[in-house]
């Protein structure tokens, strides 16, 4: 929900921009990026800035029109949910200059304190979060020299004229240092936590896949014109025998499981740059494959254009990771807290098989997948999962596709 703050300072109607609520237990983002700047005119719903959580990079639409008057956090700092980052003046005309104004106290919570570097003259450039001087930046563009391949020997990395001079008569050095995204940062943290507070198990079964055949023949789209994959067919199956192995779609709350009857199903999709993202199609248990890859069609978009809502990324109960090529074979994925099991697709592959006919074994050509499952070891054990893929397995088989498609 959008709060806007109003208040009065002569003949001014000033409007606060605060930072809205971002989900279920986010309680902070990082604005990676302003689209307008003070002085600028700005529409009501118009994209104003974007926040970066660890779930989501969200644009936020400004919540009333006039002229941007005040940014108060600037790029890069962290605020808490409800904080004031910026000023919004309902009544000046963008390019006048806007009224010195001191905003009133506001009931809303402040920003948390972060570090914030010195303002650096408009002509000096950030490089891999460092100021790179004016006089620095000549002296490497004369000798053909990349700031981002250099490590400066200043405060905080700072890259010095002597640094500048050394690299010139010498060339870059072998190695550079590139500033970790905050997707992938917070990726590490969040894997890191799960396989030091989970006790992993993994099995992984070599199954019949005549049915991806069938799609090919079939054709591998749907009446309405979505795209089936290959992950879309065996995770059709994963959510069917999910019924007969309930305890897999659940949650772990302490020393609690917590059993779901809605399968939230989530999806790995790497994000180019800045690791991945697992959206989720929410209530997926009795959809058909062509209800599935209408579902999965729209978040895949999504993913692409940068338009997931936190929704989109909330409530999964159990995850999908298809092949992350054509010559995988397998993986074994990190359980994403709190569930307690995560299935894997390998590449699906045309091998040799042996096949008996007519009492004698001979050698045709056959489609093989290999399927995993990750599983906390605290609600599952070997025995159950490999008998929950092989009832995949036989549910994959069973598909009509033809009929579902």
């Amino acid at each position: 929900m959008r709060r806007c703050w109003r208040w009065r300072d002569g003949d001014s109607t000033l409007a606060d921009v605060t930072l809205p609520s971002l989900g279920e237990s986010v309680t902070e983002g990082i604005i990676t990026q302003w689209f307008k700047k003070v002085g600028d005119s700005v529409a009501r719903d118009e994209p104003l800035f974007e926040v970066s959580t660890d779930k989501v990079d969200s644009e936020m639409p400004s919540p009333a029109s006039g002229v941007l008057t005040q940014i108060l956090a600037g790029e890069g700092v962290t605020v808490e949910t409800g904080a004031r980052v910026a000023v919004i003046d309902e009544h000046a005309v963008a390019g006048m200059s806007p009224p010195s104004v001191v905003a009133p106290t506001i009931p809303v919570p402040t920003p948390s304190p972060s570090p914030v570097s010195a303002p650096t003259a408009a002509a000096d450039e950030v490089v891999n979060g460092v100021v790179v001087s004016p006089v620095v930046r000549r002296i490497l563009a004369d000798g053909g020299v990349e700031a981002a391949t250099l490590r400066g020997t200043g405060p905080g990395g700072l890259i010095t004229r002597r640094d500048a001079e050394r690299a010139v008569q010498s060339g870059p050095s072998e190695e550079f240092v590139v500033t970790m995204s905050n997707g992938r940062r917070r990726m590490g943290q969040h894997m890191a936590v799960s396989v030091l507070s989970t006790p992993h198990g993994f099995v992984a079964i070599e199954v019949d896949g005549a049915v991806f055949g069938e799609l090919d023949r079939v054709g591998r789209t749907t009446r309405d014109g979505f795209a089936i994959t290959d992950e879309m067919l065996v995770s059709l199956a994963a959510v069917r025998a999910i019924g007969e192995f309930e305890y897999l779609n659940a949650t772990c709350n302490g020393d609690e499981l917590v059993v779901h009857r809605s399968v939230n199903l989530g999806f790995m999709r790497a994000v180019a740059d800045d690791g991945m993202l697992v959206p989720v199609v929410h209530a997926a248990a009795g959809l058909t494959l062509r209800a599935l890859a209408r579902r999965v069609t729209e978040l895949d978009e999504r993913v692409v254009s940068r338009h997931l809502t936190t929704d989109d990324l909330m409530g999964g109960t159990f995850t999908v990771i298809g092949a992350p090529s054509a010559h995988a074979l397998w993986t074994e994925p990190i359980i994403i807290q709190p569930q307690v099991a995560a299935l894997s697709i390998g590449a699906v592959r045309l091998v040799p098989v042996v096949v008996a006919v007519d009492g004698a074994s001979n050698v045709v050509a056959g489609r093989r997948v290999v399927l995993g499952l990750s599983f906390d070891h605290r609600v599952c054990e070997p025995v159950a999962a490999a008998e929950y893929l092989e009832r995949v397995a036989q549910l994959l088989n069973g598909i009509d596709v033809e009929g579902e498609r």
